[in-house]
């Protein structure tokens, strides 16, 4: 039988504290503190207690705050359906300090699927349930027409981590009201 503990602990960041999760699979959940959706994954019954894997996340996230880009991704154990599992798989290739639009992910979900259309709003969905937050950067998904849509942390933590990664934010805009949530 699997061990279907759930291990968190508090991460201090430049932007607030962050609640990491992880089962003994990998990471299944990082979330900035008040957070829209905040630990919404989280089973009853969590202990409050480092893993190794907690270890793992903190250590990326230590690197990712001093400015730079990890060498590489702590075990990932997101939960969600099929569709928001390809949709993640497709933001962890979005390259560090780069952008792409929810228009540009349906269309790389569609030629994979073989499918000839697939909604932008679906992927803003599957985007803004996205409980891994930063490592599985759904912060770099944009509005097409150049909006910083919605961020489940915060418009404000969504424009940080970008500025953090060094992102030429010129041709950004903040929507009078916001759209997608990640």
């Amino acid at each position: 039988m699997k061990d279907k503990t759930v291990y968190t602990c508090t991460y201090k960041s430049k932007l607030g504290d962050i609640l990491l999760a992880a089962d003994a699979i990998g990471l299944t959940g990082l979330w900035f503190e008040g957070q829209k959706y905040f630990a919404n994954t989280l089973p009853d019954g969590a202990i409050s207690q480092e893993s190794l894997i907690l270890t793992e996340a903190k250590r990326w996230l230590d690197i990712y705050f001093s400015g730079k880009e990890p060498d590489f991704i702590p075990p990932l154990h997101p939960t969600g359906s099929a569709f928001r599992q390809a949709v993640w798989k497709i933001l962890l290739q979005i390259p560090y300090g780069q952008t792409t639009t929810y228009g540009e992910i349906a269309k790389k979900l569609a030629k994979m699927q073989n499918a000839s259309h697939m909604s932008a709003q679906a992927v803003g969905g599957a985007v803004g349930h996205n409980a891994i937050s930063i490592i599985i950067p759904c912060h770099r998904v944009v509005g097409s027409n150049g909006s910083l849509t919605g961020y489940a942390g915060g418009m404000d933590k969504k424009v940080a981590l970008l500025k953090l990664e060094h992102t030429d934010m010129s041709h950004f805009f903040i929507p009078k009201k916001g759209t997608a949530v990640c």
